[in-house]
Order: structure tokens, then C-alpha cells, then sequence
């Protein structure tokens, strides 16, 4: 009824609950993973977009020694009237004239000496991408160091879940022959309870062998992405 309640506020939502802690997904090759991470790490693109950003700033700086060419246009009116032809009372003789005109202005500058300011910004701005690449290059090694870590934890996590789970179907098998014994009149009780004692221990075994697994798998994730 709690999750009724968080999936339906009028509680008339069918829905059914699957047990799927058993059917664990496999892990992709580790190739496969590292590619992803190269792609999906939020570490790896904030480092790559500081690079981009250094890179752009050493072109924004080096295109100051460069020559610039600028050219400003204005078009409108220049007279007491809000008209396109008036009369001018400093020349009445002269009619209406156009009181619409425009201008062009055209400016052109050559940088020669600025005291060094242009080459110092250039510099300034290659030590940025020198430091945003050894950024980069960090924050890779430390991406690759971390996707190591939560690869092996996984797999050692995928192999002690095989491993219990192998012990869980010995017990249950132990347990089913000697319920066959015990019917038989070949075992006592105290067999039977320990047996029985012996398969709900590991049971618990490979659920908790099932947790890890999972959790390290969302380790795993926070790196690659979903797979």
C-alpha cells in the first residue's frame, strides 16, 4: 500500500514487483568501459571545456597583434523637425531640404608598440592551457586510477556472487538428501536443522554477495554511464 500510494495518488495503478537481484547484468570489457568513461565522466568534460576555453583565450590574445578594420554606419534624422523635409529657418531662400542622411565611418588600427601588454597576454594566456592540460591529463590518470579500482571491486564482487551462489545450490541439494535420508529413517532431526541452518546462512551469503555486486556495479556507473 506505501508504494501504491508513490505511484498512484488514487491508488487504482496496477503494477507488479519483480525480484531481479538474481539476474545480474554482465560487465562490458574493460576497454569498453574506458571508452565510455572518456565520454560520460563529468570530471573528464569540465577538465576538456577549461582547455577549450584556455585555447580560445591564446587565439583572443594573439589577435591583438594583428591589424583591425572597423566600420560604423548611422542613418537617421539631424534636424529640429520630425519630418523627412523641412524648411531651415537660417535658409528660407533654400526650400525643404531632406532632413534623412546618413554616415559612414571607417577606422583602421595597427598595433606597433604597446610596451609589451599584447605579448604578456599571450603568455598569460599559454600558461592557462598549459595548466588546463595538465589538468586534463590529471584528471584522465585519476579517471583511469578510479575506473581500475571499481572494475576490479566488481569483478571480485561478480565472482564471489558466483561462488555463493554455487554454495547455496550444494546446500539446497545437501538439504533435499537428507529431507530423503531423514524420511528414510538414515538421519535424526539435528541433521535436518543443520542443513537447513546451513542453506538460509547461505542464502543470506549470496544476497549480501548480490548487494556488493550491485553497488559496486553503480560505482562503476557513476563513471561510465548506464550499460
Amino acid at each position: 500500500m506505501n508504494l501504491a500510494v508513490l505511484l498512484s495518488p488514487t491508488l487504482d495503478e496496477n503494477f507488479s514487483v519483480v525480484d531481479d537481484l538474481d539476474s545480474a547484468r554482465s560487465l562490458p570489457s574493460f576497454a569498453e568501459l574506458k571508452a565510455m568513461a572518456e565520454k560520460e565522466s563529468p570530471t573528464l568534460k569540465a577538465a576538456d571545456a577549461v582547455l577549450s576555453s584556455a585555447s580560445l583565450g591564446v587565439r583572443s590574445a594573439r589577435y591583438s597583434l594583428l591589424p583591425s578594420f572597423s566600420v560604423e554606419a548611422n542613418y537617421g534624422i539631424d534636424a529640429n523637425a520630425f519630418a523627412r523635409h523641412s524648411s531651415r529657418a537660417a535658409e528660407p531662400e533654400a526650400g525643404r531640404l531632406p532632413n534623412l542622411g546618413y554616415s559612414l565611418a571607417f577606422n583602421v588600427s595597427i598595433p606597433i608598440f604597446d610596451w609589451g601588454a599584447t605579448k604578456s597576454k599571450v603568455r598569460q594566456a599559454e600558461t592557462r592551457v598549459r595548466q588546463a592540460e595538465l589538468q586534463l591529463t590529471q584528471a584522465q590518470r585519476q579517471a583511469v586510477n578510479s575506473l581500475y579500482t571499481f572494475y576490479n571491486e566488481a569483478v571480485a564482487a561478480r565472482s564471489a556472487v558466483d561462488l555463493a551462489r554455487t554454495t547455496a545450490d550444494l546446500a539446497a541439494e545437501s538439504l533435499r538428501l537428507i529431507n530423503l535420508r531423514y524420511q528414510a529413517g538414515e538421519s535424526t532431526v539435528l541433521e535436518v536443522v543443520d542443513a537447513q541452518k546451513t542453506l538460509i546462512e547461505s542464502r543470506n551469503a549470496y544476497d549480501e554477495a548480490q548487494v556488493r555486486y550491485r553497488l559496486s556495479v553503480s560505482s562503476l556507473q557513476s563513471l561510465t554511464g548506464g550499460f
